[in-house]
């Protein structure tokens, strides 16, 4: 081959290809794209786990409610059961009342005093029925007047006693265990300088 002939054949060649480096940017998209796949996993593992917080915080708070719930239903069925008596007593007292004023009348006739004496047994076994239950009577005269125990029906003018003593009671109050079931109506010492004088 003559020198000619080599510059023809390297004319008539094709040049060699040679593979061609991806620029820079597409492997920095790439790696960007990778990055981002990476980071919304991890985003979506954290937002998991926030929600996994959450719904523990909310079984706990559902667990301390219905421990609450529990609690506040056993108190309620320990308050029923104590004063489970109470309607009844409630419902007897006037009744009782009755029967007290009667018993404690006096009569002439030996006959029919015979008669309350019986009954006076009766309303005194009643009442220590009721108190063994706990039933009490609001003692009221000579103490100082408490809205909470007494109720005012009137008032009295008496300068031996003090100011706000109950003089007398006109209906006997009364207490269940811990609950006041009524009232002792009362009539209340109420006097001051001026009235004393007549002003």
């Amino acid at each position: 081959m003559t020198e000619k002939d080599l510059k023809e054949t390297k004319r008539t060649k094709e040049p060699i290809e040679t593979p061609e480096k991806e620029p820079k940017e597409e492997v920095l998209a790439e790696k960007v794209k990778k990055k981002t796949k990476t980071e919304k996993l991890k985003d979506e593992i954290n937002e998991l786990k926030l929600e996994l917080l959450r719904l523990k915080e909310k079984n706990l708070q559902i667990l301390a409610d219905s421990e609450n719930l529990k609690k506040r239903l056993k108190q309620e069925r320990e308050q029923e059961k104590k004063y489970h008596n109470q309607y009844l007593i409630e419902k007897l007292l006037p009744a009782l009342d009755q029967l007290r004023l009667v018993v404690n009348s006096n009569v002439s006739d030996e006959k029919l005093n015979n008669y309350l004496i019986g009954f006076k047994m009766i309303n005194d076994e009643i009442f220590q029925t009721l108190a063994n239950d706990g039933l009490t009577p609001i003692e009221a005269v000579g103490e100082m007047f408490d809205p909470k125990l007494h109720h005012a029906l009137e008032k009295e003018v008496d300068k031996t006693k003090a100011k706000g003593i109950v003089l007398k009671q006109t209906l006997t109050g009364y207490k269940y265990k811990e609950r006041i079931i009524r009232p002792a109506m009362v009539v209340v010492n109420d006097w001051s300088d001026e009235n004393g004088n007549n002003k």
